[in-house]
């Protein structure tokens, strides 16, 4: 069979411009969707948007020129929007799905593609296959690239802003945020997150400031994920200026970046953890607590902390999304700085988490790593860190059979459990764990580690990079 040019992963499709991400590429990609959207409703609806990477408009146009000649009428955003926003216009338009032009945090020479079903959420694998399928098809000429209605445009222009804006309101006490004054500093890195997040806060009252409030299609040469490294103008920012906090969002707005008062960048794993205490405990909202297999165990002590149920998935949020859609958790979230709540999007939204943030910041009158401690004191401290080890083709072949036997011991680690959700997961008998998966599209272990002290979480390092990399 045809191999497919376009390979769908954890949250779509992405590549490096003109390499593998091409407007021929796109076009195909496109054809697919059209294909599986037809197949379940004669005249679909969708939304496609874009973000403020190189040539995402044109690149978003080549896409709806491809839906409309299938008869899929295509609502077209007016300018360049967050995904968060994207998914929302769907689930209030009740439409069939959204194609979205996007790389969210990966580094400038890439764009990606997303794809949307009609609850907002992220396509999950068995709906990606198909339009892989699809795109088979239409290389072998079993189905049409383009529609008898190319010539026909079905497009139409649509701002998803407002509906999101009033759907983010509902969500959030702005007006707390506002009454606290909180001088907060706001980085969207060149991204989508401009215009509102920054507006929302304005429009509360805060005295906030906006970093690279313009489109810079190479992120300043930086990137858009809100790492620590990206997002050291940020602190060195609040700082200065004396914030409260300062909140990032990635090119794409699904993903935040918390720095705290005094500049410290707040691992995503521990913003998780303080919000799902803060959702139970002083909004009192209901439902237990979701997170991937990937994600810090700080999570679950605050889960037992407040006597809610802990629930896990393999990474990828649309996973998590679909604790979501079944209204089981409160919070749910992944240690790649994606979270959402009960009530809200099947969809990461870095804009709601900032926000989420702010307003903790000023109901509690604490700092950030002020809560973090408190938190802490109640259930116990966490230390954790994800690091991506290259392998040598002999490291890969000795991996592949390592990662396949049941261990009882990892250096001096005694193994309690063994969790094979996603990868190999071995949980000690002290709550310390390690997790070892490895990457679909490049020689890399992802290498995920836990631990109850700095100290111990130092060993564990050690020991597991002895056991991915030794002999």
């Amino acid at each position: 069979m045809v191999e497919s040019p376009v390979k769908f992963g954890t949250s779509g499709w992405r590549g490096i411009i003109a390499e593998t991400f091409t407007f021929a590429n796109v076009r195909l990609a496109a054809a697919g969707i059209a294909h599986y959207l037809l197949a379940r409703r004669e005249r679909p609806h969708v939304v496609v948007g874009y973000d403020t990477r190189f040539m995402s408009e044109r690149f978003a146009a080549a896409a709806a020129e491809i839906l409309n000649s299938h008869g899929v009428v295509t609502d077209v955003a007016v300018r360049p929007d967050p995904t968060p926003a994207l998914a929302w216009e769907i689930i209030h338009r009740e439409l069939d799905g959204g194609l979205n032009i996007t790389a969210s945090h990966n580094p400038a020479e890439y764009n990606g593609l997303k794809f949307s079903g009609p609850d907002g959420a992220p396509a999950l694998p068995e709906v990606t296959r198909e339009i892989e399928d699809n795109i088979r098809k239409v290389l072998a000429d079993e189905y049409s690239l383009k529609g008898p209605n190319f010539a026909a445009p079905l497009r139409h222009p649509t701002d998803p802003r407002p509906a999101y804006l009033e759907a983010i309101r509902r969500k959030v006490d702005l007006p707390a945020i506002g009454h606290a004054r909180l001088k907060i500093a706001y980085d969207p890195l060149y991204g989508t997150g401009r215009g509102y997040l920054n507006d929302l806060l304005r429009e509360c009252g805060s005295d906030v400031w906006t970093l690279h409030d313009r489109r810079d299609v190479l992120f300043s040469g930086v990137g858009s994920e809100p790492s620590e490294p990206n997002l050291a103008e940020l602190s060195q920012f609040v700082r200065e200026r004396g914030c409260a906090v300062g909140l990032a969002t990635d090119g794409d707005a699904d993903r935040f970046g918390i720095v705290d008062a005094d500049g410290t960048w707040i691992q995503p794993n521990y913003i998780l953890a303080l919000l799902a205490d803060y959702l139970i405990e002083d909004r009192r909202l209901p439902g237990g607590l979701g997170r991937s297999v990937a994600t810090t165990h700080l999570l679950d002590a605050v889960a037992r902390h407040h006597g809610v149920p802990l629930y896990q998935t393999p990474v990828g949020f649309k996973y998590i999304g679909e604790l979501i859609k079944q209204d089981k958790i409160v919070l749910g979230g992944e240690e790649s700085a994606g979270l959402s709540i009960r009530g809200h999007l099947p969809e990461k939204d870095g804009i709601l988490a900032g926000l989420l943030v702010a307003e903790a910041v000023a109901r509690r009158g604490r700092s950030v790593k002020q809560q973090l401690q408190a938190l802490f004191d109640k259930v116990g401290p966490s230390y954790s860190v994800r690091i991506n080890l290259s392998l040598t083709p002999d490291v890969q072949k000795r991996l592949a059979d390592k990662l396949q036997r049941d261990w009882d011991q990892l250096d001096a680690h005694k193994i309690a459990r063994i969790d094979r959700t996603d990868g190999l997961k071995m949980i000690c008998t002290d709550g310390a764990w390690v997790l070892m998966r490895l990457s679909g599209t490049e020689p890399v272990l992802r290498l995920y580690c836990e631990a109850p002290s700095q100290e111990e979480l130092d060993h564990l390092v050690k020991s597991a990079r002895q056991f991915v990399l030794g002999n």
